[in-house]
């Protein structure tokens, strides 16, 4: 049970990978796409806890790393990150609310929009914050909020069949 659960796990990370670098590339306004692997990452950290939302933190910073970092480790280490912090929030989490989701995942890419502004922007004297707000941190959070209500919605059908057929199989050993 547990290595199917990593499978269809990992399975979701790259599709939604996929879905972002070429599908999401197409559909992208002004060179803006949703960012699919932060809603995964934050999903998987308040649905299942720390431990899970920091590997598939780990898993989709790896793949940004690999394919589009200039450095290895850099995106591995920020999603790793949310996906800990958004684990902080699994006993607050329940499956009726999409509140919390959609405000942790907005946060979330809030500081992953900063994060990158501090580190490839304002490091090398490039202190137009308003500018890099305005066109790039804020239509991405609106862009990655829209495709939340759709995406968000499937991870959940997964993990409560994953937990229901888990539970089932708990129960024939008891």
């Amino acid at each position: 049970m547990i290595l199917k659960r990593k499978v269809i796990t990992f399975l979701i990370i790259l599709v939604c990978f996929l879905l972002g670098s070429t599908v999401f590339h197409v559909l992208s306004f002004a060179g803006i796409k949703p960012n699919l692997l932060i809603i995964v990452t934050a999903s998987f950290g308040f649905m299942r806890g720390k431990k899970t939302g920091m590997a598939v933190g780990i898993v989709s910073g790896l793949l940004m790393d690999i394919f589009w970092g200039s450095t290895l480790g850099f995106y591995t280490l920020l999603f790793a990150v949310i996906g800990y912090v958004n684990g902080c929030f699994r006993r607050l989490f329940y499956d009726e609310d999409i509140k919390l989701p959609i405000a942790l995942i907005a946060a979330s890419e809030l500081l992953y929009g900063l994060v990158l502004y501090i580190c490839f922007y304002m490091l090398y004297g490039d202190f137009s914050f308003g500018s890099y707000l305005i066109k790039l941190i804020m239509p991405e959070l609106v862009y990655t909020i829209l495709a939340t209500l759709v995406l968000y919605q499937a991870i959940l059908h997964i993990n409560r069949r994953l937990e229901a057929e888990e539970q089932r199989s708990a129960s024939k050993f008891v």
